[in-house]
């Protein structure tokens, strides 16, 4: 065991990160040694972030905590457990894992600093250790979601939506800056909803026009717009600064009415379309990230023919897809039967991302002879390794540049031509 080091491993989405981040910091001045995803996690304090959204990641977060608890034994150190699983099931998890010194929800985590005789320093609350890369970080605008869509537990587990006043995102983003920060992933549930329990009123365009005008602000990117009332005036934004990226996440899920009732979704077929084009009308080049549910309880093979000739004609630069999971509590697990197979789930999982494939492929060879814009991320053998304004961290394709190129600095923007392209890397 290390003293007075604490090792904190983070589980699930960008989300979770950020409040590893904020945690982090407050250990960080109480003098504590902090480490992030550690390949050992062998201190004096272990706290595990844990993601609680669908089965493959309650799983990972289980096994995860599991496998702590055994070493504890060895160790004999303090293990403790926050986040999104024990929010949702913390009697269950006090029960089974005792090992566990303590179990914390997804929004009293901080009470971990009383529980080791510390005090929680409230004038650090905006303040984060960043476990990214220095040039680029995630900013939280809001928690929770009102949608209550079917199969989503998100709600269950972090209740209603409540936006963050824009005052301390923009003194957060300034904090960021001065630190080297760059580029920012305006992160969400629901960006669409941003500012109506707040404000009374869609904010969101506004938020990102006072983000933007922040000097040092470089790149600004948008996740996880909801596609019902979708604030249109963000559109302009994103038209009049160069700071914000043509990029949009926008969750979809799915385009047969059929479905999308069943989904609670309160979006029809046809606006699904409607909103698409209106998106690529109203902003030139826009690249939009999406994702998609098979296998949700009445999907019919039809219902899902529908879906691949929509992905087929919406040709998204990015998408991604998942097989439904019947989650405790949810509408669809109190009302459906999850009757589909799996093997007929990950078939259509896998006949999607095939198409999804050969769109991508189609769409970075559109590339080949460009000159863009991008930001080194790291050095990795070959290559630099870095994105287009149109790729996200993580999540989307990166840029290959020889390691032979001179002058090239991880955290820089650069002007590249693209060479060649697979599905989803781009050399230059």
């Amino acid at each position: 065991m290390k003293n007075n080091t604490v090792d904190i491993i983070t589980l699930g989405c960008s989300k979770n990160l950020v409040d590893s981040e904020q945690l982090m910091r407050q250990f960080e001045v109480l003098g504590y040694k902090v480490r992030h995803d550690a390949a050992d996690p062998d201190g004096e304090v272990v706290i595990v972030n844990t993601c609680g959204f669908i089965g493959d990641a309650k799983e990972e977060s289980i096994n995860t905590i599991l496998q702590l608890a055994e070493r504890k034994k060895e160790l004999q150190n303090k293990l403790f457990v926050m986040g999104c699983l024990s929010e949702r099931y913390l009697k269950e998890l006090q029960l089974e894992i005792p090992e566990v010194d303590k179990f914390y929800g997804k929004f009293n985590y901080t009470d971990i600093l009383k529980e080791l005789g510390r005090e929680y320093r409230a004038d650090l609350r905006l303040e984060r250790s960043l476990t990214t890369p220095p040039h680029f970080a995630y900013i939280k605008i809001s928690e929770g979601c009102n949608r209550m869509c079917s199969y989503c537990a998100i709600p269950i587990i972090t209740g209603r939506h409540r936006s963050r006043p824009m005052e301390d995102i923009e003194q957060e983003v300034k904090m960021l800056v001065d630190k080297g920060v760059k580029e920012f992933q305006i992160i969400a549930q629901d960006l669409s909803y941003y500012g109506i329990d707040r404000y009374k009123e869609p904010r969101l365009a506004e938020l990102t026009r006072r983000i933007s005008d922040i000097e040092g602000v470089e790149w600004i990117r948008l996740h996880y717009a909801y596609p019902a009332h979708f604030p249109y005036d963000v559109l302009q934004v994103m038209r009049e600064r160069d700071n914000v990226c043509n990029y949009l996440d926008i969750a979809l899920q799915h385009v047969s009415d059929n479905m999308l009732k069943k989904m609670q979704r309160r979006f029809t077929s046809a606006q699904t379309y409607e909103l698409i084009e209106r998106l690529r009308a109203e902003v030139s080049g826009i690249h939009l990230r999406t994702t998609m549910m098979v296998g949700h309880p009445g999907e019919t093979e039809e219902d899902f023919e529908e879906l691949k000739k929509f992905v087929r004609w919406a040709r998204f630069e990015r998408l991604g897809a998942f097989a439904y999971s019947h989650e405790e509590g949810t509408y669809a697990y109190k009302n459906y039967e999850d009757h589909i197979p799996d093997e007929v789930k990950q078939r259509r999982l896998d006949e999607l991302m095939e198409i999804q494939r050969e769109i991508a492929a189609e769409i970075n060879e559109t590339k080949i002879g460009l000159t863009m814009k991008v930001i080194i991320d790291r050095k990795e053998e070959e290559y630099y390794v870095g994105r287009t304004e149109f790729d996200s961290p993580e999540v989307d394709p990166e840029v290959l540049i020889p390691i032979t190129t001179t002058g090239v600095r991880v955290g820089d923007f650069y002007q590249a031509r693209i060479k060649s392209a697979t599905d989803f890397e781009l050399f230059a």
